[in-house]
């Protein structure tokens, strides 16, 4: 290739001297003295290298430099016995060499904690609604459909953030996508906080979402990029964990906090700040961590070499290196590498266009209009001959798994509740044409149902009346309203003082059992995510994939003879348990079977998939709920063995070059 394109072979070392002449070029030789020169430094000064003998030399144990170079020997010998590698893949073998030159140390491990943060995030914001709710219902007034909205709208606008962020983060950036779309969230879900209208907050909640769904796309992707192959698989199970830290973030802190009804102030009627608004500010903490470490953070050099910008990516790469052995104590290792190959992509031109545009306006205007079409391209790409049977198999099983997922998450609740409801109505007392005289009710009545009964000169506070009879009667700041009056008949009443706001339920919401419910779902998850994580690259992707997945269709059956609360509780937890590995090894397969230009776009489009059929499988199961197990329970099952067999089908990536 000519020098122009800015491709440097390896094999060729004075080219990259004629690329660094009056260009600042980072030759190696030219900055540092050379690996001989460096040996008898102070640093190593007094050690005789033939002296030295590593450890395991006496258990017939290969040295790790040993092992490295007989990998990099045979995938030498696998591109010489094939055919003539394009740029692409040249750079990919590259690209691996050089991270594991860098190793795996203190820098991947910031960098874990940093990205973990934002997908704990994305973990919390799932449950935060459905913990709100029941005390949210009070001061917003929402009815029966608005709920059912309000929750919806989290997935949807998850499922447009996905599909937004993933795209713009293989063309802007993998960091700056994270940093804009976490400011996002963070912005919109402490606007949600003081929404004293139900409309605001649903706009809020809204926009917040499109910021939250754009991180498990760009995390993923943006992690996988500083990992060399061997580790790939095990760290990014380990990442998973986050997940399921934000889970039990969530449920913990709403268990302290929501039920704290005094947490909170209130200025007249007209604006209130209770506990449940103080729960939304907390549940924004991991998304404010991640978006304040993500600013000491670089970009992924893979993304930057992608778009030909060679300098900036070596520097990061040079960064990584010495930050790693520096920490492992050994600062004399110097970065010895002098070119890396950085093929001419279409992002060039992209930025000739923008730098001939006339006006401010009109270069924001062609920006805007070329990136969407970038975008745009890259997901139609997804569907090329190369990657069509690839993005097929993955949409198959992305959205059996999310069905099956998010359908019994929710449907596992609401089944608890509904045992409750029984419970209650076979324990239930009714009181028929009962008179009560001068009585001040200021108790709780549980369990009991009031009939054609007679009141007279009564006082209440939060009670309701259902087929009574009521006369000369005064509520005294209560939360009655005329549709509690349920077929009663009234004479004489006077209503004085009537509190502000919404009125109570008759159905009080056990909140303590909401917590508990998702608390125990989300520590069922850590064991499975262990496993996982331990034995992803020693089992594989597609066994892990294809074998939680047809064990998960099998736990589903034992839903048949659960016909207790604590029987629900504990499938919820097996469920939890073995599914966290399908998911684990589906995330991993997403980041290897995709070339980097095309990376985030396709776990974009495919999470936003999978946002889809969460709001489908939800939607579906918790409309039988009282009704039938069965259908859940066939529904579930067929969608996870369809799943776990065409994750058979899957290319194994285990020992695959990241693209």
């Amino acid at each position: 290739m000519s020098h122009q394109n800015n491709i440097y072979q390896q094999e060729d070392v004075d080219s990259y001297g004629t690329y660094g002449e009056g260009g600042g070029g980072y030759g190696y030789q030219a900055d540092y003295p050379s690996q001989e020169e460096d040996a008898a430094s102070d640093v190593t000064e007094g050690h005789d290298e033939e002296d030295q003998m590593y450890e395991g030399e006496y258990q017939g144990i290969p040295h790790p430099d040993e092992m490295k170079a007989t990998q990099r020997a045979a995938r030498a010998k696998a591109r010489a016995a094939g055919s003539v590698a394009s740029e692409l893949e040249e750079l990919s073998e590259q690209y691996e060499d050089i991270m594991e030159d860098c190793g795996h140390g203190r820098f991947q491990w910031t960098l874990f904690v940093v990205l973990g943060l934002a997908l704990m995030a994305d973990g919390v914001d799932c449950f935060v609604v459905a913990f709100v709710l029941p005390s949210a219902e009070k001061d917003l007034c929402l009815s029966n459909a608005e709920k059912g909205m309000l929750g919806l709208i989290v997935f949807l606008s998850m499922m447009v953030g996905a599909f937004l962020w993933g795209g713009l983060a293989d063309k802007v950036g993998r960091r700056r996508c994270l940093i804009v779309a976490l400011a996002i969230n963070c912005v919109f879900a402490f606007l949600s906080s003081f929404a004293q209208s139900y409309g605001f907050f649903v706009f809020f909640r809204l926009l917040s979402g499109i910021g939250i769904g754009g991180t498990v796309p760009i995390v993923y992707s943006y992690f996988s990029e500083f990992l060399q192959m061997n580790k790939r698989g095990e760290h990014l199970s380990w990442l998973c964990m986050f997940w399921m830290t934000g889970g039990i973030y969530a449920s913990f802190t709403a268990w302290g906090i929501i039920p704290r009804y005094g947490w909170g102030f209130s200025m007249g009627t007209e604006f209130q700040f209770h506990s449940w608004r103080v729960f939304v500010l907390v549940a924004a903490l991991p998304a404010i961590a991640s978006l304040v470490g993500l600013t000491f953070m670089p970009e992924s050099p893979r993304f930057l070499l992608e778009n030909a910008k060679h300098d900036e990516a070596w520097m990061i790469l040079k960064q990584v290196h010495d930050t790693n052995w520096r920490a492992k104590g050994q600062p004399e290792k110097v970065f010895t590498v002098t070119q890396i190959k950085a093929p001419k992509t279409a992002e060039d031109e992209f930025i000739e266009i923008q730098s001939a545009t006339g006006t401010a306006v009109q270069r924001w205007a062609v920006r805007s209009l070329s990136l969407c079409k970038l975008v745009l391209k890259n997901v139609v790409s997804l569907l090329s001959a190369e990657l069509r049977f690839a993005t097929l198999f993955m949409a198959i099983i992305w959205f059996c798994m999310a069905f099956s997922y998010y359908g019994l998450s929710v449907w596992f609740p609401d089944m608890i509740k509904h045992l409750q409801y029984e419970e209650y109505q076979s324990k239930v007392k009714v009181f028929y044409k009962e008179r009560v005289e001068n009585f001040h009710f200021n108790f709780t009545l549980e369990n009991q149902i009031h009939k054609e009964g007679e009141y007279i000169r009564d006082k209440s506070t939060n009670t309701v009346f259902e087929n009574c009879t009521i006369r000369s009667t005064v509520f005294y700041n209560t939360d009655l309203w005329e549709e509690k009056f349920i077929d009663c008949k009234m004479e004489n009443v006077t209503f004085m003082h009537n509190k502000q706001g919404c009125h109570l339920d008759t159905v009080e919401e056990n909140d303590v059992l909401i917590y508990l419910v998702s608390f125990l779902g989300s520590l069922a998850v850590l064991p499975g995510n262990i496993i996982s994580a331990l034995f992803m690259d020693k089992i594989g992707r597609i066994k892990i994939i294809g074998g939680s997945m047809l064990i998960s269709s099998g736990c589903t059956f034992f839903l048949f003879l659960s016909s207790s609360q604590s029987a629900i509780i504990a499938l919820q937890c097996l469920f939890c348990g073995v599914s966290v590995a399908a998911w684990n090894g589906i995330e991993v397969v997403t980041v290897e079977l995709y070339p980097a230009s095309k990376r985030a776009t396709a776990f974009g489009v495919l999470n936003a998939l999978c946002k889809l059929a969460a709001v489908l499988g939800s939607s579906i199961f918790t409309s039988f709920v009282g009704i039938t197990n069965i259908v859940p329970i066939l529904l579930s099952f067929t969608a996870l063995l369809c799943g776990g067999f065409v994750a058979l089908k899957l290319p194994d990536t285990r020992d695959k070059v990241l693209q």
